[in-house]
């Protein structure tokens, strides 16, 4: 559709609408990191903004590619204290079930798989080997449902199904996202007490995971990893009439790339060269701030026992 700009962070929804009534937002930087926290609280501005009432935490690190000495470690902890604070009051021994979305196959969308790969599971401990874990570790699974295209079964119908017989007390789902814009890529990640749909990074939107459709709520973690063709080329139109001043053409020329991609290219969607690179350190990232989030104090110890 002509005009449309995607995005799947909160973040950008809201730059879009910045005086938009029924949504609060708070702003802080720790340890070189920043934190965007966004409540969206009327249905008015879920409806605008394109998004589920509830909150939305971004966490950024625009310097995060350089890997400058302690940032990866920062934003691993930062996210470790933002998943903590979306569990609330649940017990330290709540079980949690870690879910990756995504496809395997495919590099951007290999995220959740592979960070679901390096969870420190617990539960076969916790059942099989008690004595070998402290009384306080909580039940930890893991799985990668993988896609409709490939396993025939919608990922929601999975997860349900895992969900009934492990009962966890909520779920964290991992999956990739898509930006409006590329500097946001391997550089900010989003969590969100609202749930996901499987697929929404990549355009091939699935049943949604949420506590409405599996009975327990869902904490979502996405990484954007994509951005759409069309999103681009708007943004670079922006720039050219920015730095020429001739804003009179702007929209025409918006409608013409807008026409030439849905035409000739389709829904094209762009990645980084070194995408491989930047998921395996995306993975590192998120996967140990799960694992800090739902070990605590026990972390280093069960890392060892695991690892």
């Amino acid at each position: 559709m002509s005009g449309v700009i995607r995005t799947d962070l909160a973040m950008e929804a809201r730059e879009l609408h910045p005086e938009l009534a029924g949504v609060e937002e708070e702003n802080f930087v720790r340890d070189g990191v920043q934190v965007s926290r966004i409540s969206i609280t009327t249905p008015e501005a879920a409806e605008k903004l394109g998004k589920r009432m509830g909150l939305y935490i971004t966490i950024d690190a625009p310097e995060l590619p350089l890997k400058p000495t302690g940032l990866t470690d920062a934003v691993s902890r930062e996210l470790a204290r933002q998943i903590v604070t979306l569990m609330g009051d649940a017990a330290p021994d709540a079980p949690v079930l870690v879910a990756g979305l995504g496809n395997r196959a495919v590099t951007p969308d290999s995220l959740g798989p592979r960070v679901a790969d390096a969870i420190y599971v617990t539960r076969h401990i916790k059942q099989y080997m008690a004595e070998a874990v402290p009384e306080t570790v909580r039940e930890v699974s893991a799985l990668a449902p993988g896609v409709l295209g490939v396993t025939g079964v919608e990922t929601r119908e999975i997860i349900y199904g895992v969900v009934e017989h492990t009962k966890p007390a909520f779920i964290i789902a991992v999956d990739s996202l898509a930006s409006r814009r590329a500097a946001r890529i391997s550089t900010t990640i989003q969590l969100t007490d609202t749930g996901i749909s499987p697929g929404a990074g990549i355009g091939n939107i699935r049943s949604g995971l949420n506590e409405e459709s599996l009975g327990v709520p869902v904490i979502a973690i996405g990484v954007p990893l994509v951005v759409y063709a069309g999103t681009i080329a708007r943004d670079t139109i922006s720039l050219i009439a920015d730095e020429t001043g001739r804003h009179e053409e702007e929209e025409g020329l918006k409608d013409l790339a807008d026409r030439m991609i849905r035409e000739h290219i389709g829904e094209l969607i762009v990645t980084p060269k070194e995408i491989d690179a930047l998921v395996s350190d995306m993975t590192k990232i998120v996967s140990d701030g799960i694992n800090r989030a739902l070990l605590g104090m026990d972390y280093v110890g069960v890392r060892t026992l695991i690892a």
